[in-house]
């Protein structure tokens, strides 16, 4: 039988719904209690969450709780520092068939956050071995399959009906095309399914272009299909994963696409950012805003969208050959991703982790679209941005990383701003 999210999901999809679900976490247990169940008491298809903290994250269990009883405030929940009771109570009479919880972390070495959640009566959590190693973590990208693989191996035996959401299609959060990131979801989706965890879910970051992420979300769907059959998976849309509108205007108007674009795009689940994540950690209320924004968009949305065709047939080739070759180096997933990263057959656009080969490099075209100027050694057909020649300015990255949350702070609704001309004062960026 499915667990509690994958049968509330299948629930919400049977509705018509698309389930919300903000990234809440809170240092102290009755701030993450407070947040939970207003979350639960929203009356939407909502989903809670247990955001870990960043010293949880690189597994500094003392830092944490040294931190609360000096009155300082923490960017999560450090989960493996409170005592088991203590979380216990914290979710008490929430978490359940009506209100699954989350337990989002962050880390390459999961070992001691999969085991509390299990203690604590969880067993849905998220991340991956290459997509919580090669952008957040320094460590080994073997040392964290190795992680990845016991820590899997723990959760299908600890618990019934364990779910996995790999975040492998939010590389870097963004400046990463399409088919990379829907390659690397699905990989790790297969890696979660070989260790013994069936129900997984397959992430995705909206993008620069409404139509190209619609075409890439339908190519997802089509080679999970393929690669992982009809069943025990959904998707899950995140909200743009880079830098965020400054402005409220902006920042609504940013989320409600991202909720437009999962409905358009079939998504089940709706990861949503606030309008003060450029500012601040956000507050219980802004998060609660976020979902009833999002909530409303969707509701408004209708779900037939013709556009994105072309996208879509190249995200589908130029994924499957991705996933095609990595499978065909080694049996067990986690070695052949380890080999395909060691030869480049996988490549994360201006990633700097050491076992990156940092070849492949990306631009936002004149369409507004992700495409590559430099494949590096990944086994992709076709030609590269023209003149580009893998060249990208350290002008143009900065245009590009800001290149969303310019656009949607404009106030008259103009075209995003020009690419900047290259002149002698800009800084190449090796590639």
């Amino acid at each position: 039988m499915p667990g509690h999210l994958d049968r509330f999901v299948a629930s919400a999809r049977s509705r018509n719904r698309l389930v919300v679900q903000p990234r809440m976490g809170f240092g102290r247990p009755e701030e993450m209690r407070e947040g939970l169940r207003a979350v639960a008491g929203l009356g939407v298809s909502a989903v809670g969450t247990i955001t870990l903290d960043s010293h949880t994250r690189v597994g500094d269990h003392t830092t944490p709780l040294d931190r609360l009883a000096q009155g300082e405030h923490l960017n999560g929940y450090p989960i493996v520092s409170h005592p088991v009771e203590v979380t216990r109570e914290l979710l008490r009479d929430l978490h359940g068939p009506a209100f699954p919880v989350q337990v989002r972390h962050g880390t390459a070495q999961p070992q001691q956050v999969f085991r509390r959640l299990i203690e604590v009566g969880l067993d849905t959590t998220e991340g991956g071995p290459v997509s919580y190693c090669l952008p957040y973590s320094r460590l080994p990208l073997t040392t964290a399959v190795r992680a990845w693989t016991e820590s899997c191996r723990y959760l299908a035996g600890e618990t019934e009906e364990p779910h996995i959401e790999s975040f492998g299609g939010c590389l870097l959060g963004q400046l990463c095309p399409p088919s990379l990131l829907v390659a690397v979801t699905l990989l790790e989706g297969m890696f979660f399914r070989q260790h013994g965890v069936r129900n997984v879910s397959l992430s995705y970051a909206q993008g620069t272009l409404g139509a190209q992420d619609r075409g890439a979300l339908r190519a997802l769907r089509e080679l999970a299909r393929r690669y992982l059959g009809d069943d025990g998976w959904h998707v899950v849309l995140y909200t743009y994963m880079g830098v965020f509108p400054q402005t409220t205007h902006g920042a609504s108007a940013l989320i409600a696409d991202s909720a437009r674009l999962a409905r358009q795009a079939g998504c089940e689940r709706l990861i949503v950012k606030t309008v003060s994540e450029s500012r601040q950690i956000p507050t219980v209320q802004e998060n609660l805003d976020a979902v009833r924004l999002a909530v409303a968009a969707a509701a408004e949305t209708g779900s037939a969208t013709p556009d994105g065709e072309s996208f879509q047939e190249e995200v589908r080739q130029e994924a499957a050959s991705l996933v095609d070759h990595v499978l065909a180096l080694h049996d067990d997933i986690g070695r052949a991703m380890v080999k395909a990263f060691a030869a480049g057959v996988l490549d994360i656009p201006y990633c700097l982790h050491p076992d990156n080969h940092g070849r492949a490099r990306c631009v936002i075209d004149d369409r507004g679209a992700l495409v590559w100027a430099s494949r590096g050694n990944m086994p992709l057909s076709g030609s590269t941005q023209p003149g580009r020649a893998g060249r990208v300015t350290a002008r143009e990255l900065r245009w590009m990383l800001h290149h969303v949350a310019d656009s949607y702070d404009r106030t008259d609704g103009a075209d995003r701003p020009p690419l900047p001309p290259t002149t002698g004062e800009s800084h190449e960026i090796i590639g």
